[in-house]
């Protein structure tokens, strides 16, 4: 795609946005000169954090595993 002026960046904003939606890319000039691109937004991949990352930040209680039966007949 041929660069866009800013001016016409400001009014046509609306299409612009939906050209970068369907995968193209824009950009965007300042008399002739290129000084900014217009892309689709990609999430950053979440990382999962490694094995024991957590050691010492969550305590479990002693009964954590004493069966539920009260609980449950409590609800009844």
């Amino acid at each position: 795609m041929e660069p866009v002026n800013i001016h016409q960046a400001k009014t046509q904003l609306s299409q612009l946005l939906q050209m970068v939606e369907q995968g193209e890319e824009v950009v965007i000039s300042r008399a002739g000169v290129p000084i900014a691109r217009l892309v689709g937004w990609k999430a950053p991949a979440r990382r999962a954090a490694a094995p024991g990352a957590m050691r010492g930040q969550i305590q479990l209680s002693d009964d954590f595993d004493a069966p539920l039966d009260q609980l449950f007949e409590a609800l009844q």
